[in-house]
């Protein structure tokens, strides 16, 4: 009997979740039409009656689940404070529109309020969904492929849509190109972001963003873990290749701090850049409040997207250098990668409170072995020292030149470390880019090239890549047969690694300006060789000649875009790999080089 009634009940919440899903896809996408492709107000003012009223129905179906679960259930694995969370704001909604609820000039009672509820229901319920993935056989590589994919073709769709653009015209090609460039958090365009796209638009981008900077697996999975309590011993096994975790109990905790690091610092730069802005260079404070937001999550994920024509260079911004410092450290920590900051986060706090103690209860200061892991310190003096060099040489070459209209020398000095930081996968620009001596252009492609760190949001070969490859070169011209650093030896499978990287960034690069000399052979062999690397490298910076390419060599930077993201190396094994052992070695022999 009590078997009986338990089977029912477990039966029941499947049907619930199910009844969530299809209930908050359908209203999802009826969002989306409503927003996206209604001109008729009246259709329009239907559709959002309708969801009214969908609305108080999935919040039931939320709060009737809850309590199932709560009294019923009892098992305290399912009781997520996230479900609790949901069924609230569900409850407090739906009592705000009773009620008609405004408190100051915030109305509780708008549309956006339903939207959210809704997108978050669906966000879930997708969650949930995302866990079952281990009933199938699925390679993670190919799986993390696929999911950017699927991001890149919803995005297309939903650019496409008339009401994204103000003119409602954009052609499939330029709504894939923009798509990919959001997802793949690069930044070039073909239209200027704040001209050529409505509100709803630029909130695609801005969502195409956020999803493609973590990846919608990470995204999915933490929410997933997050609303059902659990992941199976598959789950964890595929999320510890996505994430590259050597230890299968810390998949949960690392998807935790990726999302919970994200929106801290997203959250807290939005809070500094709102409060630099020039309230006369705004028409309203809400629009203050989404220019914040937006470059915010734009600069971490080191995608280069603005709202605002000519994007930091516009005259708004162009010499409110707290600002730019801002969105410079934004980009700086979004390209160390997760795995770093928590690791250094973790360090300073240690020590920090290591200090604290020795000073009010006199206690020594315990020190810990390898506080730091090899691979953040490699990082750090190797982000340190591209920062301080470059920061330096651009500040040489552009005196006379691009930093003229500077006249202080703090505005030169932080133009300078801007520009440091932004070629290595951000796309802003407080300068114009074409303007700039031919040596800068040079260092820029060597900065682009070299990239953000691994686990970033940043492309490029990688500054862990970099500093093996270069310390190697005076490791061999040594003698050494090891190359050392740090009272560590770099195993012989990470060199190799690292000049597989290398090749392969040259030969993608070399590929995509070869096909873009044949598509588009009237434009400038040095405007194409930027271009081709800065989307490789998922820079985002042109000079100038995005918007005038083919359609064939849009297509192309797309594919360059595509494979800066995932990684040349990691779709090459995806496909090529061979999962047979072999039993056997050659004999060795030596090449004369």
């Amino acid at each position: 009997m009590v078997k009986n009634i338990k089977n029912n009940l477990t039966q029941i919440l499947k049907t619930t979740d199910q009844c969530l899903l299809y209930l908050s896809l359908a209203c999802s996408i009826a969002i989306l039409l409503n927003l996206g492709y209604n001109t008729d107000i009246d259709v329009i003012l239907l559709t959002d009656h309708l969801l009214r009223y969908t609305f108080l129905l999935i919040g039931i179906l939320h709060i009737a689940r809850l309590v199932l679960v709560l009294f019923f259930v009892k098992k305290r694995k399912l009781i997520q404070y996230g479900e609790i969370l949901l069924s609230l704001y569900f409850a407090f909604i739906i009592f705000a529109n009773v009620f008609q609820l405004v408190v100051g000039h915030l109305s509780f009672i708008q549309s956006e309020w339903i939207y959210f509820g809704i997108f978050a229901t669906l966000l879930i319920a997708v969650s949930k969904v995302s866990l079952f993935f281990d009933d199938f056989y699925f390679n993670p590589t190919i799986l993390f492929v696929l999911s950017f994919l699927m991001l890149i073709l919803i995005g297309t769709l939903l650019l496409a849509l008339p009401n994204s653009t103000t003119d409602s015209n954009l052609s499939f090609v330029n709504a894939l190109f923009t798509a990919t460039s959001a997802v793949c958090v690069t930044g070039l365009t073909v239209f200027d972001v704040s001209i050529k796209f409505t509100h709803f638009g630029q909130t695609v981008i801005l969502v195409l963003i956020q999803l493609g900077g973590l990846g919608i697996m990470t995204f999915t999975g933490f929410f997933g873990y997050f609303f059902t309590g659990g992941f199976s011993y598959k789950n964890q096994l595929m999320y510890t290749e996505l994430l590259s975790e050597d230890k299968i109990g810390s998949v949960i905790k690392t998807l935790s701090k990726i999302v919970f690091i994200t929106l801290l610092f997203e959250a807290v730069g939005a809070v500094f850049i709102f409060f630099n802005l020039p309230a006369s260079g705004f028409s309203s404070y809400g629009e203050r409040v989404y220019f914040s937001i937006f470059h915010a999550i734009s600069a971490f994920c080191n995608a280069g997207f603005s709202t605002i024509h000519d994007g930091l260079y516009n005259p708004v911004l162009r010499f409110n250098y707290n600002v730019h410092l801002i969105i410079a450290v934004l980009i700086i920590f979004g390209g160390l990668g997760f795995n770093i900051m928590a690791n250094t986060y973790a360090y300073f706090k240690r020590r920090i409170i290591g200090l604290y103690r020795k000073v009010r209860y006199n206690e020594p200061i315990k020190f810990l072995a390898q506080e730091l892991t090899f691979t953040s310190r490699i990082i750090l003096y190797a982000t340190a020292f591209l920062l301080t060099g470059a920061t330096i040489l651009f500040f040489i070459l552009e005196y006379n030149n691009s930093l003229q209209e500077h006249k202080s020398l703090w505005g030169k000095l932080v133009t300078s470390f801007f520009l440091s930081a932004t070629p290595r996968s951000a796309g802003f620009s407080t300068v114009n880019i074409q303007s700039l001596a031919s040596p800068s252009i040079l260092l820029m492609f060597f900065l682009m090239w070299v990239g953000a760190s691994p686990g970033s949001n940043g492309g490029g070969i990688k500054t862990t890549t970099f500093a093996i490859s270069f310390l190697n070169i005076f490791s061999i011209a040594r003698g050494k047969e090891n190359l050392e650093l740090f009272k560590r030896r770099i195993t012989k499978d990470t060199s190799i690694r690292a000049l597989a990287v290398i090749i392969l960034s040259f030969m993608v690069v070399g590929t995509v300006l070869f096909l873009l000399s044949i598509t588009d052979s009237e434009k400038d062999f040095r405007a194409l060789a930027f271009e081709s690397l800065s989307a490789f490298a998922i820079s985002g910076l042109s000079l100038g000649i995005t918007p005038d390419l083919s359609e064939s060599g849009k297509i192309i930077l797309v594919f360059a875009m595509f494979i800066g993201r995932i990684g040349a190396l990691t779709l090459l094994i995806a496909f090529v790999k061979n999962t047979k052992i072999k039993a056997y070695r050659y004999p060795s022999d030596t090449v004369q080089l």
